[in-house]
């Protein structure tokens, strides 16, 4: 037998798509965006942990917190210094829900 699927178009926000609400689904998604980008600028700068975690004024394993992506040890005010430490420009564009 062969079984029909179902296939759902999701918001853009997989946290949202996944049950949390609203207002933690949006921060949620914040501090994962705020991590890939700490992560790509680490990735692209050919430090070791050690020495990125220390330009970050991070000790290095919570710097290696941060690459194992343990969002739920970062607070959206920890990430966006973390950024700003790593010289990246944080902008922000507020948008009405959909």
């Amino acid at each position: 037998m062969s079984e029909r699927l179902k296939i759902t178009r999701g918001s853009g926000n997989v946290f949202h798509d996944i049950g949390f609400p609203p207002e933690e689904a949006e921060n949620l998604k914040l501090r994962a965006d705020l991590m890939m980008r700490i992560e790509d600028y680490y990735k692209k700068s050919g430090a070791t942990q050690a020495t990125m975690a220390k330009t970050l004024g991070l000790t290095t394993p919570r710097f290696n917190a941060l690459l194992k992506g343990k969002i739920g040890l970062f607070s959206l005010d920890a990430l966006l210094n973390i950024a700003v430490r790593a010289g990246l420009r944080i902008e922000l564009r507020i948008k009405k829900a959909a």
